[in-house]
C-alpha cells in the first residue's frame, strides 16, 4: 500500500501529459473542427475516419515513413553494435572516446539538420562542389525524389547511432567476462563468442534500442521539416509532417487528430509485433544457450 501511494504523483503526471491529450484526440477525431466550422468541434459521424481510410496521400506517407524507419533503424542497430563492441575494448583514453562519440546525439536535431542541409546543398554544399570538380556533374541530393530520402536517412543514422551504441554498451558491460574466458579455453574464436554469448545475452538491450528507435523514427518530424520540408513533390513527407500540415497550415484539427490517432494505432501494432518477434528469438536463443 505505501508503494502505491508513492506512485500516485507519477500516475497523475502520466495521466495529465499522456492519457488526457490522447483521449482528447480520440474525441476530436470524430468531430469536424476546421475553418469551415469556425474552429468549433461539430460531430461528423465518423467522416474523418472515412476520409482517413481513403486518403492516398496518408498511405503514401505511411509507406515513406516505414521505409525511412526500417532503413535507418536497421543501419543504426548494426552500426551501434559495432561501435559498442569497439568502445567496450580496453582502449587508451576510453572515457574521452566514449564521450566524444555521443556528440552527434547530443546536438539538437534542428541544428544538425541545418548542417546536413548545407552539406547536401546544390550547388554550394561541399559534397556537390566535390562532385562538380571531380566528375563535372551535380548530384542535386535534396532536389531529386529518388535521392532526397536517402539524405534524411543518412542524417538520422549519423545522429542517433550513438544513442543505440550507448544502450548496447551498457548491455555489454553486464555480460560476465568469465563466459568469454571459458569459451576461449574451449577453443572458441571471436566470431563464435559473438554468436553464442554476446548476441543472445544482448537481445534484451537490442530489443530496447529497437523499440526506442522504431517509435522515434516512425514519428520523425523536425529532421525532415528542416532538411527537405517534405519535398521534393512530397517524396520525403512523413506522417507527423502530414498531420502538422493539416493542423497548422490547413487548420483542419479534426482530421489532423484522426491522422495522429490512426498513426498511433499502427505504431502500437508494429511495436507489439516487433516485441513478440524479439521475445520469440530471445527464448529460442536462451534455450540454445542453455543446451
Amino acid at each position: 500500500m505505501p508503494l502505491l501511494i508513492l506512485l500516485i504523483p507519477s500516475l497523475i503526471f502520466l495521466i495529465a501529459v499522456f492519457a488526457l491529450p490522447l483521449f482528447r484526440y480520440v474525441w476530436l477525431s470524430f468531430h469536424a473542427d476546421s475553418v469551415m466550422t469556425g474552429l468549433v468541434a461539430i460531430p461528423n459521424q465518423g467522416a474523418n475516419w472515412q476520409r482517413f481510410m481513403q486518403d492516398a496521400r496518408f498511405w503514401q506517407d505511411l509507406l515513406q515513413t516505414l521505409r525511412f524507419a526500417f532503413v535507418s533503424v536497421t543501419a543504426e542497430v548494426v552500426l551501434g553494435l559495432v561501435i559498442a563492441l569497439i568502445l567496450n575494448q580496453p582502449l587508451r583514453k576510453r572515457a574521452l572516446i566514449r564521450s566524444s562519440s555521443l556528440i552527434p546525439w547530443a546536438l539538437p536535431t534542428t541544428v544538425m539538420a541545418l548542417g546536413w542541409r548545407w552539406i547536401f546543398n546544390t550547388p554550394y554544399g561541399p559534397i556537390d562542389r566535390l562532385l562538380q570538380s571531380g566528375l563535372g556533374r551535380s548530384l542535386n541530393a535534396l532536389g531529386e525524389p529518388s535521392i532526397a530520402w536517402i539524405t534524411t536517412v543518412y542524417a538520422d543514422i549519423w545522429k542517433t547511432t550513438p544513442f543505440v551504441a550507448l544502450i548496447l554498451l551498457a548491455g555489454l558491460q553486464t555480460i560476465p567476462t568469465d563466459l568469454y574466458e571459458a569459451a576461449k579455453l574451449e577453443g572458441a574464436g571471436p566470431w563464435i563468442c559473438l554468436r553464442r554469448i554476446t548476441i543472445p545475452l544482448l537481445l534484451p538491450y537490442l530489443g530496447l534500442a529497437l523499440m526506442f528507435r522504431l517509435a522515434q523514427a516512425f514519428g520523425v518530424f523536425d529532421l525532415v521539416q528542416v532538411m527537405t520540408g517534405g519535398g521534393p513533390a512530397s517524396s520525403t513527407e512523413s506522417i507527423a509532417l502530414y498531420a502538422y500540415w493539416n493542423a497548422l497550415r490547413f487548420l483542419d484539427f479534426g482530421y489532423s487528430a484522426t491522422i495522429m490517432i490512426g498513426s498511433f494505432a499502427i505504431l502500437s501494432s508494429l511495436i507489439v509485433i516487433a516485441w513478440l518477434v524479439i521475445t520469440a528469438v530471445r527464448n529460442r536463443s536462451t534455450g540454445a544457450f542453455a543446451k
